[in-house]
């Protein structure tokens, strides 16, 4: 194409240029040119390779400015003890939240110093205010501790999960080592229930019921289902959880976190669980045709808590406190024989028409440890502890309370349930 239209681009008058140039030609005049430039070593107007150089750097120390600054956020966040769970699975909510002190330069040493024995003959371990007390007598004081209402030990041995008493903002879950370390699991949570192993936790959360998995000091596979606004768990059926629709009335379903929503099916008769059977079946508490009339009734899960064998007798009360031995035979509950009221002694294996009931000793309160077949320890409304050997109980010899020694006034000691 011309510059001017009708003129050739070359406007000299010279020799047409010839491109006939071998391949052999133009390579060496290309090798020549290039050797007369090293040789003349002209100084570069731009250094391409000093260019990358440079442009790295400033790329690394970005990064590494950036790295700093991440640092610095989680030092931050740990020191202030905060540190997100797992996403749940299940409806959408609010996350748990685990907090602790991941500074081991400020835990508490833990203490083994000569104490009173607390429960001889007996596992029993108690929380004291803020000090854990083993039944040999070691003491680990929890000052990040606050009023709890159970305590339980960890599957491992290596530590205890504790749920505090009831307030304003709700209830909260600890997990605590044996080296002295508090971590909280929940926090303004409803109703917490533990499975009996310790390795799941149930609770209430707003208008729903989760369940998550406990693995050493985190809160795994969370599950969230929405529940009626009177619903509450109230304990673990192996892998299923015993839901109370209404507190105010008989009725409870089980709930399969990971299956759905509850199920509509439901029991009208169970006023209350006391535990489970070594062959998986319930005992409970049934209401009947006789207006103010309870009996005990050993309950099929599989088929919605329908009872399968019943004994009426003994008068039982309503409070839904109770614990059955290990074997299955014994269970402990409060109610009364005649005019003498309090804990009560059954014979699971003579439940029937006329089940008999013994006198154990005063109304029983929290947690009831058994320590083996014949032998349970639980606290009475004064916070004393009472010790029950199964064979004097049932010859007669109601168990009798003393007093916990070094109760603070006010305080209220709690027994550490075992599995």
């Amino acid at each position: 194409m011309s510059g001017f239209p009708g003129r050739p681009d070359n406007l000299t008058d010279g020799p047409r240029r010839s491109y006939q140039v071998r391949p052999e030609e133009l390579e060496g005049a290309v090798r020549d040119t290039l050797s007369r430039q090293v040789v003349l070593a002209r100084p570069m107007g731009a250094d391409p390779a000093g260019q990358a150089i440079r442009r790295a750097n400033r790329i690394w120390r970005r990064r590494t400015a950036a790295g700093v600054a991440l640092a610095a956020v989680a030092t931050v966040l740990l020191s202030a003890g905060m540190a997100q769970l797992g996403t749940e699975t299940g409806r959408g909510g609010s996350a748990i939240v685990v907090i602790g002190d991941p500074d081991p330069s400020s835990r508490p040493i833990p203490t083994s110093v000569p104490g009173p024995d607390l429960s001889p003959g007996t596992s029993a371990d108690m929380l004291v205010s803020e000090t854990l007390v083993s039944a040999d007598g070691r003491r680990l004081v929890l000052p990040d501790v606050g009023p709890a209402e159970r305590a339980q030990l960890l599957p491992s041995g290596d530590g205890w999960l504790v749920v505090s008493t009831p307030t304003a903002a709700g209830r909260s879950l600890w997990v605590v080592q044996n080296d002295g370390l508090v971590q909280v699991l929940l926090a303004g949570a409803g109703p917490i229930v533990l499975a009996p192993d310790s390795r799941q936790v149930a609770w209430r959360d707003g208008s729903d019921l989760l369940t998550a998995g406990v693995v050493g000091t985190q809160l795994i596979g969370a599950v969230r289902t929405p529940a009626p606004a009177a619903a509450e768990p109230v304990r673990f059926v192996g892998d299923s959880v015993l839901v109370r629709l209404d507190p105010a009335n008989a009725g409870h379903t089980l709930w399969r976190p990971g299956a759905g929503q509850l199920p509509e099916a439901v029991d009208q008769k169970t006023l209350n669980v006391y535990g489970r059977l070594p062959d998986g079946r319930l005992v409970g508490q049934i209401s009947t045709t006789d207006p103010g009339r309870t009996c005990l009734a050993v309950l099929e899960p599989a088929r919605h808590l329908n009872p399968v064998h019943t004994g009426c007798g003994p008068e039982l009360s309503q409070d839904g406190v109770g614990g059955i031995s290990a074997d299955g035979r014994w269970l402990l509950v409060n109610g009364s024989v005649g005019t003498v009221g309090g804990a009560l002694l059954v014979d699971l294996l003579r439940l029937g028409p006329s089940t008999t009931a013994v006198s154990a000793g005063p109304p029983m309160t929290g947690a009831i440890v058994w320590s083996n077949e014949a032998h349970a320890s639980y606290l009475d409304d004064a916070g004393k502890l009472v010790r029950v050997d199964v064979g004097r109980v049932w010859a007669g010899k109601p168990a009798s309370a003393v007093p916990v020694p070094g109760v603070p006034a006010g305080d209220r000691p709690v027994l550490v349930a075992n599995f």
